[in-house]
């Protein structure tokens, strides 16, 4: 079941789950839709080298580490925007944490994490595989951001670039091992 706008907020001030640095908390304005919460973009980028051969073997665990090796870290600021440019992907996070913990009480969350239309229609796709926050996971939201539009695309820290959807989990989860969990940058490492 998706939650509504006014119900993401009684979970929230119930500590059920939680998004930290969240824009706002009237849900009649921004960064509310009726059944999700807009986040924004944090001001770290990874732009992968382009250099040497590298072919990407999944069957070798660590892709975190592979980004974390062969990709370049940029600060990203109002006066110094990121211009992403047809073709090409980044990885970025979320300015906003979020947590959703295996409540003992039963009443589990996880959600998933969409793009925004706005965005879309420039050609611009945000988090477009795997877009389920699982249950258990605490930690800012990598986004794959790829630029498939006709021109320069700007991702300026704390616009919005993607929105939240929260949904209640059935039954209360077991705990499985998270590679993700705790990541503070966008390569998926802690």
């Amino acid at each position: 079941m998706v939650l509504s706008n006014v119900e993401i907020l009684r979970c929230i001030n119930a500590d059920l789950f939680s998004i930290e640095h969240l824009a706002g908390t009237d849900p009649t304005r921004s960064p509310f839709n009726t059944s999700a919460v807009d986040l924004r973009l944090g001001n770290e980028i990874l732009l992968p080298d382009e250099a040497g051969p590298v072919q990407l073997d999944l069957r070798n665990p660590g892709i975190a580490q592979f980004w974390a090796t062969h990709s370049r870290k940029i600060i990203i600021t109002e006066n110094q925007p990121f211009s992403l440019t047809p073709g090409k992907l980044v990885l970025a996070k979320t300015l906003e944490k979020v947590n959703f913990p295996i409540n003992d009480s039963g009443e589990c969350f996880c959600a998933r994490v969409e793009g925004r239309s706005s965005l879309a229609r420039c050609g611009i796709l945000v988090h477009f595989t795997a877009p389920t926050i699982h249950t258990g996971f605490e930690g800012t939201i990598t986004l794959e951001i790829i630029n498939l539009g006709t021109h320069n695309f700007l991702l300026i820290p704390e616009m919005f670039v993607c929105q939240l959807i929260v949904e209640e989990v059935k039954g209360c989860p077991v705990s499985t091992p998270n590679q993700f969990s705790g990541q503070t940058n966008p390569a998926g490492t802690v």
